[in-house]
């Protein structure tokens, strides 16, 4: 099956599945860099977490057609919050390992993708992207 029978029928298919690849990549260079010197409440990181996942799985809903590309896309986005959280506590010296981040992600995920089950699900369809 060719990789565009998984893509909704949108003007640039491959266009927006490939920014959308790179919104993944961003994120994961995003987490592993040094953290900017910002003095945040605390725990307000979770927030950050939850709607950068959140984005993501949305967009995968916006370009992905086929329930088992978006099963797939899900799947592959909560291995990535986990993995991303014992990269940072393996990898880096200026990050931290939190259990409750990858959970954010996966909650996030979660939320993302349930925009499948309202009408915004072809938001990019309608708007002839």
């Amino acid at each position: 099956m060719a990789a565009t029978n998984l893509l909704k029928p949108l003007r640039w298919p491959r266009f927006w599945l490939a920014l959308w690849w790179g919104a993944v990549l961003g994120t994961i260079v995003v987490c592993l860099i040094p953290p900017p010197p910002l003095t945040l409440p605390e725990n307000s990181d979770k927030i950050e977490h939850f709607l950068a996942y959140f984005l993501l799985a949305s967009s995968a809903v916006q370009i992905y057609q086929r329930r088992a590309a978006l099963i797939w896309a899900a799947v592959g986005l909560v291995a990535l919050g986990i993995g991303i959280e014992f990269a940072q506590g393996a990898l880096t010296v200026n990050r931290m390992a939190d259990p409750m981040d990858a959970l954010a992600n996966s909650v996030g995920v979660l939320a993302g993708m349930a925009i499948v089950l309202t009408p915004l699900r072809d938001l990019l369809v309608r708007l002839r992207g």
